[in-house]
């Protein structure tokens, strides 16, 4: 397809506006190592919290919902929706640890929580194997969605798209690099709206098309499972309808609903907050600033942000029958091809190119704090080693250049290895299974020592493996609908860790003591606490109530929006009640609690 001369001018200017960003705040993250991770700690919310939805809406977002969209309709969101639920645990019993830790970067916490030659170990390899190997994961699978929307628009040649995706990552890199965390959250923010409004008019033009004929004729053309709301749970995931529509397992059901959140590790959903999201809570002026910003990302990413792609991809289902199972994501693609006339084209694309240049940036800038910080500082060159502590930020500075650079090369090479995005999901997900308990309780227990995150990390590897190359082929296949494998790592690594917390020594009164009083955290703390450093602590009963009230605005409004867009005036009615009911339960849980103070 060619581009207008419109569409073309509508793109060169964005990218020039992203590029005078990076030059604006060059010198600003040049200042330190705080100043290019952190902005200094000076974010206000909004910011902080529209660059965390920013960082989520990936090149490959809205193909990956056109793709649920196509096979299981709306209920299959339920994959990402049941995410919410540790996502506002974070907001409430996490954020404001994160702010008051006063670390860099969320690995920096390891050796503030720990001590000795073990909290030092963890934090080495997990600056490495996060930093460059996951890191250059999720870059990849990034890049593949880009490379499916250029080949589809362009028909550019296999051959020729990772050159594509060069070109685009060498582009944030320049920003990224020159401006460090400033203009990433900056250019973010100007990346969303711009995302936001190609996906709202793109589904405006799509749905009142003369192939779909508005919001009814949609519907009329639609089979009915296509529009459930909510998946079917049943024993056994087979036959008819049930299995078009969103039909698992209670056992699945269970681990998505009841487990998952909790339990597994996985980036961007870390238990107790971590990755990107951590890393934008450590930015925030203050406390109660990064509690707005989580909280505003939570409301964004699941109210603000889905149901213009879930319309699209359920058009898609009319207007491309003919797409195979495997090609579902590119219904979208196509009706952008399709329904965009010039100029909104141009703006699409730039929608798109936004999406995909707001999450690389983070991730590079992310992964580059990792190396630097906790790997290159930490043992390679700390403070001590430098004339000055000026002389130290400024090779801090030019090596967080450096490290953003290379991280760029390995994730183009990742690139071109990643073969299926759902076998990488898959296995971040089932090996990070039982590590999240550890993440949680390391602010709420003081028993929790370097050892059990040791061990927590590393066993799920070998319980998956064991659960994948043998159980699975001798247990029966409900089993495995039911996702016992999952349970399996969990299980043990739960047993695992718990006993080798208990048969190695605590961590030192001294680093235990010093954490207590610099992070003031709740629950299991006791012998820490003297009549000094005696805080005051929010009623554990009222964060649990105000965490389940926002659960339930969330949603609320989230199937609110939904009805509201089907003309379901009735159920729409309900839904709006039930979130006006939660957030005045909100407001007066909150209030009953110090959580901003």
């Amino acid at each position: 397809m060619h581009l207008a001369i419109i569409d073309w001018l509508i793109i060169i200017f964005f990218l020039i506006v992203f590029l005078a960003i990076g030059f604006y705040y060059r010198k600003r993250a040049g200042r330190s190592i705080t100043d290019f991770f952190l902005t200094g700690r000076n974010l206000p919310w909004y910011i902080a919290g529209i660059s965390m939805v920013a960082t989520t809406f990936a090149a490959d977002t809205p193909l990956a919902v056109t793709e649920l969209v196509a096979q299981n309709g709306i209920s299959a969101n339920w994959l990402w929706w049941n995410m919410l639920i540790g996502g506002m645990l974070t907001t409430f019993f996490f954020a404001k640890f994160w702010r008051r830790a006063n670390i860099i970067t969320e690995l920096e916490l390891i050796e503030l929580r720990y001590s000795g030659k073990a909290a030092a170990l963890l934090r080495g390899i997990k600056s490495v194997y996060m930093g460059a190997f996951i890191n250059a994961l999720i870059i990849g699978w990034v890049n593949i969605a880009l490379m499916s929307l250029v080949k589809v628009f362009f028909g550019v040649p296999d051959s020729y798209l990772i050159w594509v995706v060069a070109g685009a990552m060498l582009l944030t890199v320049t920003y990224s690099a020159l401006s460090g965390l400033w203009g990433v959250a900056v250019t973010d923010v100007i990346q969303f709206v711009i995302a936001m409004t190609g996906c709202i008019i793109l589904a405006f033009l799509v749905v009142n098309s003369s192939e779909i004929g508005g919001i009814s004729g949609l519907k009329s053309q639609l089979p009915p499972w296509s529009l459930n709301f909510f998946p079917s749970i049943s024993l056994q995931t087979s036959g008819g309808e049930l299995a078009q529509t969103l039909s698992i397992s209670m056992g699945a059901f269970l681990a998505f609903v009841g487990i998952q959140w909790w339990a597994s590790w996985y980036p961007g959903a870390e238990p107790g907050g971590g990755g990107y999201i951590a890393q934008r809570m450590m930015s925030c002026k203050d406390e109660k600033n990064a509690v707005f910003a989580t909280l505003f990302f939570q409301i964004a990413h699941y109210c603000l942000r889905p149901w213009p792609w879930i319309v699209v991809g359920l058009a898609a289902i009319v207007l491309y029958p003919e797409l195979s199972d495997d090609d579902k994501k590119l219904g979208y693609v196509m009706a952008m091809k399709d329904f965009l006339p010039a100029g909104l084209t141009g703006l699409m694309l730039m929608a798109f190119f936004a999406a995909y240049m707001s999450t690389i940036s983070t991730q590079l800038n992310w992964g580059a704090s990792f190396l630097v910080n906790d790997f290159y500082k930490r043992f390679l060159k700390p403070e001590n080693k430098f004339k000055s502590a000026a002389a130290a930020q400024k090779n801090y500075v030019a090596a967080s250049r450096i490290a953003t650079l290379l991280i760029m090369l390995l994730a183009l090479y990742v690139t071109t290895r990643i073969t299926r995005i759902s076998d990488v999901w898959a296995f971040l997900i089932e090996c990070g299974a039982g590590l999240g308990l550890v993440l949680i309780l390391r602010w709420y227990w003081w028993r929790i020592n370097a050892w059990s995150e040791i061990t927590a990390t590393l066993f799920p590897f070998i319980a998956y493996a064991f659960a994948k190359l043998y159980l699975e082929h001798v247990l029966p296949e409900a089993f495995i609908e039911n996702r016992f494998s999952y349970y399996f790592t969990v299980g043990t690594t739960t047993i695992v860790w718990l006993s080798v917390t208990f048969l190695t020594k605590p961590e030192s009164q001294k680093t235990l003591q010093h954490f207590y009083e610099r992070v003031r955290p709740e629950g299991a703390w006791k012998p820490f606490v003297t009549k000094e450093k005696a805080y005051k602590k929010p009623q554990m009963r009222y964060l649990i109530l105000s965490w389940l009230s926002a659960i339930i605005m969330v949603y609320a409004t989230l199937f609110f929006s939904g009805k509201a867009i089907f003309a379901e005036w009735g159920q729409a009615a309900m839904w709006f009640s039930v979130a006006v009911f939660a957030f005045v339960g909100l407001r007066l849980f909150i209030s009953k609690t110090n959580i901003f103070k």
